[in-house]
């Protein structure tokens, strides 16, 4: 990432977000709203001493995945480039009560700007690369895991933050209380392949929870119970760590762990099954849920301004599962890692490299070959009612001077929505008349005779 930021060939545009995406393959134009951090980025020098001596904490539920908190003038996480920090306006004590300034005050620099507003930048590009992640899916709602009504059920990355060497505890496995647990449970697929919340698998979640086992055992000797439905070791010597993970001594239960109850001494009962003994209970410290990971919430609005399809289970459509499985139906529009669906880390970097290899291929061409089966529109014919340019799913069409419709060839795909819809029938699609289609089917039937 550090490589990435002093790159000369590289823009790094943090705390900012697409707005708009206009154009087409090779000269795309995309609307940035670079927000404003409160923090002038050519004068800070990431010293780091108004986070110090800023008094305002609140709980990071980023990051830290609440189980630490930040201040109000913060770094997203130590590594963040740019080394510049950004004021919480919801949170900043100027912004909510109109007094405090303590990091203007301290700021040796001079680098604090509460005047600050969000700007917009149009930048043109050839190609576009969506790589938004994922999200963590919320195990509230099953209520039958008892997520929130004890701080000793937590998910899989709080526990990553709990392992962390700068997280809230400096690496220490501790129960809410402050003590190491004598008994720890893990439930796998919480949220993933079932049918009251996602159907498909989430496909790391075996491998952390292994991890999480070993290292439970390893820095505690607790004793751990891992409750799990299949155990999906897919990828090079994952086997083998589960292996070495049974050999440490962690409780295998076959099955899935179906209720997790507080006890009234605030102890952790987990009732599961297992394929072999049938129900099973055991009473616990710490339970450990390995939740499902889903699309970003706002991953409506990014397929609408990018013109991305979206598959049943609601991540990024590609062109096509194995022919096609970077690009997208929008020609110059590419997806990476957990963007296009669920990924482990060397999946999605090699699903980033393919990624960035259509680009240069891209560029490389030198000029770009679009289908000719495109729509065509009888300017004539047409009354500029505009329904043709809500049914586009590739924003191909829009108006020109005259108020008629007009399609962009390099984004139509000849789909044929545009000429079902118009109702004035200005729109053919070139190849695909009605006079060849009925043709077609005249010499097919003149064949069968």
């Amino acid at each position: 990432m550090m490589d990435a930021g002093r790159h000369p060939n590289i823009t790094l545009l943090t705390y900012s977000e697409v707005e708009a995406v206009s154009g087409y393959v090779g000269n795309f134009t995309a609307r940035i709203r670079k927000r404003a951090r409160s923090v002038k980025e050519d004068v800070c020098t990431g010293c780091g001493l108004c986070q110090e001596k800023c008094p305002t904490k609140v709980v990071d539920m980023a990051f830290e995945a609440g189980m630490g908190k930040r201040k109000a003038i913060y770094r997203p996480f130590s590594q963040a480039i740019p080394n510049i920090p950004v004021i919480d306006r919801e949170n900043c004590r100027f912004f909510t009560q109109g007094k405090c300034k303590v990091c203007e005050k301290v700021c040796p620099a001079g680098a604090i700007d509460y005047e600050q507003q969000d700007t917009l930048m149009d930048v043109e590009v050839g190609a576009i690369v969506v790589a938004t992640g994922f999200a963590m899916w919320d195990p509230r709602k099953l209520p039958q895991y008892s997520y929130g009504l004890s701080p000793n059920i937590i998910t899989g990355l709080q526990f990553e933050r709990l392992t962390s060497a700068t997280g809230p505890t400096g690496g220490e496995i501790l129960t809410a209380e402050g003590k190491k647990p004598e008994r720890v449970a893990i439930i796998h697929c919480v949220g993933s392949r079932d049918e009251h919340a996602h159907l498909y698998c989430s496909r790391f979640c075996c491998m952390y929870s292994l991890k999480h086992a070993h290292q439970i055992r390893d820095k505690t000797g607790a004793q751990v119970y891992d409750f799990y439905m299949d155990m999906r070791t897919f990828g090079k010597a994952y086997e083998e760590f589960y292996v070495r993970t049974q050999d440490d001594g962690v409780v295998f239960i076959h099955g899935r762990g179906a209720e997790v109850e507080v006890l009234p001494d605030g102890r952790l009962r987990v009732k599961g099954e297992d394929a072999d003994l049938g129900l099973v209970a055991v009473d616990v410290d710490m339970v450990i849920l390995a939740t499902a990971i889903e699309p970003q919430p706002d991953a409506d609005r990014v397929a609408s301004v990018f013109g991305l399809g979206r598959t049943p289970d609601h991540f990024f459509a590609e062109a096509h599962p194995k022919l096609r499985p970077v690009e997208t139906a929008t020609a110059g529009i590419f997806l990476a890692g957990c963007a296009q669906g669920p990924r482990d880390v060397p999946d999605t970097v090699a699903h980033a490299d393919a990624a960035a290899m259509q680009v240069v291929r891209l560029f490389n061409q030198g000029e770009v070959t679009i289908s000719p089966t495109v729509a065509v529109v009888d300017a004539v014919r047409c009354v500029g009612c505009g329904d043709c340019i809500l049914a586009c799913p590739y924003s191909a069409i829009s108006r020109n001077a005259e108020a008629k419709a007009q399609v962009n060839a390099a984004l139509c795909h000849g789909c044929g929505t545009c000429a079902a819809t118009c109702p004035a029938g200005a729109i053919t699609a070139l190849h695909f008349t009605d006079e060849e289609v009925v043709a077609q089917i005249d010499g097919l039937l003149e064949s069968l005779v």
